[in-house]
């Protein structure tokens, strides 16, 4: 069974998406400390000539060492979403899938119990899975027992929680993961690692140049639901194994 695990990110690219579903099972990685400069509160949408980036409003009464995704609230939440919804609307309305991803985003959006970054970005994530119809079990870090440890040790935790004797992760946790060894703590007990080779599509875009790496909904927006995720699938090369890299 292969897992894979991320943290729970505002309106993903495409990649995202495709970790997600070449995995059996997949964990949002929510208690974990949250970065404000980090995907976790932005994303990229496309305007007629450049990327425009959404970012959302948080705050850390805690202190910034004590705030996680899991537990940090939004600030002036209905004026930024309010922004956010706008300027989607502004640069997509002309799209032919508009319509239908509109209304699917503005419930999300609307919705008032959705106050914490996980909650919300977990809300979207999954409300754009279901769009695409992309089924793999969910669960999130904060809500399983028997967890523990930091860094790789957490992820091999995870694995033997969720029954799973392969890891798929993205490129960009190699060095994190194998700081210290080959294939880190996770081959150490047993757990085969294997790395996502995704392959960035162009696509039709609406307006201008194509930009590459915004928020999936550029995709949905532009080709819709089941042309993206044959996209998805068709750049989702075969995973490369820790030891081939």
């Amino acid at each position: 069974m292969i897992l894979s695990v991320m943290q729970p990110t505002y309106l993903p690219w495409l990649g995202y998406f495709s970790l997600i579903d070449s995995a059996d099972k997949f964990i949002f990685l929510d208690n974990v400390k949250l970065e404000k400069s980090d995907w976790h509160i932005r994303n990229r949408i496309k305007t007629k000539n450049q990327a425009l980036m959404l970012s959302c409003h948080v705050t850390t009464p805690d202190g910034r060492m004590g705030a996680t995704i899991e537990n940090t609230p939004y600030i002036n939440a209905a004026s930024w979403k309010k922004k956010h919804l706008k300027s989607i609307y502004e640069n997509y309305n002309k799209t032919a899938y508009f319509a239908e991803l509109f209304s699917r985003l503005s419930e999300v959006f609307e919705k008032d119990n959705l106050n914490t970054v996980a909650k919300f970005n977990i809300a979207l994530i999954k409300m754009l899975m279901k769009y695409m119809e992309i089924a793999t079990p969910m669960s999130s870090s904060s809500q399983l027992l028997g967890v523990s440890g930091i860094k790789d040790e957490r992820l091999v935790s995870l694995c033997e929680v969720m029954c799973c004797d392969i890891y798929l992760s993205p490129l960009g946790a190699k060095d994190y993961i194998e700081a210290n060894t080959p294939g880190g703590e996770l081959v150490s007990n047993g757990i085969n690692v294997f790395y996502q080779n995704f392959e960035h599509p162009n696509y039709i875009q609406q307006k201008g140049e194509f930009i590459s790496h915004l928020s999936a909904i550029d995709c949905l927006f532009n080709i819709g639901p089941e042309n993206t995720l044959a996209l998805i699938r068709e750049s989702t090369k075969a995973p490369i194994n820790y030891m081939d890299l």
